[in-house]
């Protein structure tokens, strides 16, 4: 199985602009995602998919000058550049990670994907988030390429389109769907946020690395929440945001999610 991992990235973010390009340790915030997830087994080829705008051709420069695949086109139809993508690269399966997940575990994208090929005449689509159990920014969804161009086609909601995947998990009488839940039987989706969108999740993002990336670059999500444990005031940083996710905006248009799973500021 051929598969192809797409990282969605742009710089004009509305709530924090630019984060992408925040600076952690040295180096830009989407490379330390980028190195994180290449530290998966079973990614295969990693893709940061951006938009065609000039604002985003710095995604681009970053991209080539560290050697890593770019591909730009819509600005606002990320189901067009996922599949564009997928179609590009000749994928039977693609994997869909937001770039504003840069404390994302490689062993937990790799627990998804094992399950996906493990399992894949079973499931046509296989996330840790439907429901989710993992703290939020450990984001992992895959499908098949087919699965991914039949929604290409028929997705016609705009949050369809801006959001890749929801015409697929949406639909569960029409496709397949898994899902890989937290082994330890815990719920912190909506008690931990380790994803980026406020400047608060910049200082807890950033404060995370420093305390932890010196002494071991694998760091894992038990690392993570063993120095929460140990220094609680970091989990406070950003404690305001827990739970806001973008399903607060499309509730009245969601039929699988439900208001517990989001939380409106």
């Amino acid at each position: 199985m051929k598969i192809v991992t797409v990282v969605q990235a742009r710089c004009s973010s509305s709530r924090l602009p630019n984060k992408i390009l925040l600076p952690i340790l040295g180096k830009e915030l989407l490379l330390r995602q980028i190195e994180r997830i290449s530290y998966s087994k079973l990614v295969g080829t990693i893709v940061v998919a951006t938009s065609e705008e000039k604002s985003d051709d710095i995604v681009e420069k970053i991209c080539n000058e560290n050697k890593i695949l770019c591909y730009r086109g819509s600005l606002t139809d990320l189901l067009d550049r996922h599949y564009q993508v997928g179609k590009l690269f000749n994928a039977d399966a693609v994997v869909k990670i937001p770039s504003d997940c840069p404390l994302i575990d490689f062993r937990i994208i790799d627990k998804v994907i094992e399950f996906f090929v493990e399992n894949q005449f079973k499931y046509d689509y296989v996330s840790n988030l439907h429901p989710a159990t993992y703290p939020d920014g450990n984001d992992v969804e895959i499908m098949h390429f087919k699965i991914l161009e039949k929604a290409w086609k028929e997705a016609k909601k705009d949050f369809e389109r801006e959001h890749t995947t929801p015409f697929i998990w949406e639909n569960p009488d029409i496709f397949r769907i898994g899902n890989v839940e937290w082994e330890t039987g815990k719920d912190y989706s909506m008690s931990h946020r380790f994803t980026i969108d406020y400047p608060e999740d910049y200082q807890f993002i950033k404060t995370v690395y420093e305390k932890l990336y010196p002494n071991n670059p694998y760091f894992s999500l038990e690392d993570i929440l063993n120095l929460l444990e140990d220094e609680p005031d970091i989990k406070k940083i950003n404690e305001k945001y827990f739970g806001v996710n973008w399903y607060r905006n499309h509730l009245n248009e969601l039929k699988t999610i439900s208001p517990n799973q989001t939380k409106i500021i």
